[in-house]
C-alpha cells in the first residue's frame, strides 16, 4: 500500500473527481498550510486569511473539472489565493499606486544589505515587513517568498514594473533601516 506522499496530485485529482473525500482530504492536507502562509503573508488578520484559505479551497472542490488540465496544482491554488488576497485588500480601500514616468532611482542588484538581512532573528524579520503599509508589504511578500517577477507582480497589481521595483526596493530599504534601529547591524 502506498503512503500519503506516494499517491500524485493527478490522482487525487481523479478520486475527486469520483466523488471520493480522500481526494478532497489529501489536496487539502497537501497544500492548505503553504497556501495559508501565502495568503497570511499579503493579509495580516488571521481570521481574514483563514476565511480567504477556506473560500479558495470551496472553490476549487465546487467545480473540479477544471483541475483536469491544470500540471501543479499547488500554483494554480496559489495563484488563485494570492489574487483572492489582493482584490480583498482592495476591497478594504487599500490602494496600489503607480509611480507613473517619475524619474525614481531603482536601487537594482543585489547590494550588502541583502545578506546582512540574514543576521537578524527571523521574528524581527517578520514583525518589520508586518510594520511596512500594505502595498509595500505586498509586493515585497510577492517577490521575496512567492518567488514573483517584477512585471508578474506588475500585471497582478495594474501597475508598471518599474513602480514594482521601486516600491520593493523601498520596502527593502524600510525592512532593513527597522532592523538597523535595532542594532543588529551597523
Amino acid at each position: 500500500m502506498r503512503t500519503a506522499e506516494q499517491i500524485t496530485d493527478q490522482e487525487l485529482i481523479v478520486l475527486c473527481l469520483e466523488g471520493s473525500d480522500a481526494g478532497y482530504t489529501g489536496l487539502y492536507n497537501r497544500y492548505a498550510r503553504n497556501i495559508y502562509n501565502s495568503i497570511s503573508r499579503i493579509v495580516s488578520h488571521t481570521g481574514e486569511a483563514e476565511d480567504i484559505l477556506q473560500d479558495i479551497f470551496c472553490t476549487v472542490f465546487s467545480d473540479i473539472s477544471k483541475l483536469k488540465g491544470v500540471l501543479s496544482f499547488e500554483a494554480w491554488v496559489r495563484r488563485m489565493a494570492i489574487n483572492r488576497s489582493i482584490s480583498h485588500l482592495r476591497k478594504r480601500k487599500i490602494m496600489f499606486s503607480d509611480l507613473g514616468d517619475m524619474d525614481v532611482e531603482d536601487a537594482g542588484g543585489n547590494d550588502s544589505d541583502d545578506m546582512e538581512i540574514f543576521d537578524c532573528r527571523v521574528e524581527d524579520v517578520k514583525k518589520s515587513i508586518e510594520d511596512l503599509s500594505s502595498g509595500y508589504k505586498t509586493i515585497l511578500n510577492l517577490y521575496v517568498f512567492e518567488k514573483m517577477t517584477h512585471e508578474e507582480i506588475a500585471v497582478m497589481l495594474g501597475l508598471s514594473a518599474s513602480t514594482v521595483r521601486t516600491q520593493y526596493h523601498r520596502a527593502k530599504k524600510r525592512v532593513l533601516l527597522s532592523l538597523k534601529d535595532k542594532c543588529y547591524y551597523e
